[in-house]
């Protein structure tokens, strides 16, 4: 698959307004961590190879194990990921797949024992970014190197 274009070469100042997204999302209390589990998993919901090798490489150099990394796709179905990662990954799903159920309120009740107000705009500013970053990566056939 060739790349249809360069996205960033193409317009830097859009690209620049991601990047100040990402510094929001930098300076946030959710754990670097997390923040490569959710980006991670938004990535595969969406089919962003670029994304998903990103990620998982990101998520590995700052510590996070293979095995945590394989079974993120099945978070739901292993016991390795902790209550609060849990509440974020169920977060990250029903906001990457907001058209399909607006995020139910149960999603809601699961999220907000483990975040405060401020770390659930947060986490939904990252979802949003990694969305973002998703459809622009998949749109122009971006892919891993």
């Amino acid at each position: 698959m060739n790349q249809r274009l360069n996205f960033a070469e193409a317009s830097p100042n859009a690209i620049k307004a991601l990047l100040a997204l990402e510094e929001q999302i930098g300076k946030s209390s959710l754990e670097k961590s997390l923040r490569e589990l959710v980006r991670l998993r938004a990535s595969q919901i969406n089919g962003c190879a670029f994304c998903v090798d990103m990620h998982a490489n990101d998520a590995r150099n700052a510590g996070e194990t293979d095995r945590r990394l394989a079974t993120v796709v099945v978070w739901r179905e292993t016991p390795f990921f902790t209550e609060r990662e849990r509440a974020a990954l169920e977060w990250t799903e029903a906001v990457t797949l907001v058209s399909y159920d607006h995020v139910p309120d149960a999603v809601w009740v699961a999220v907000k024992p483990h975040f405060n107000d401020e770390e659930i705009v947060d986490l939904t500013l990252l979802v949003a970014a990694i969305n973002t970053w998703n459809r622009f990566a998949i749109s122009f056939r971006k892919t891993p190197v």
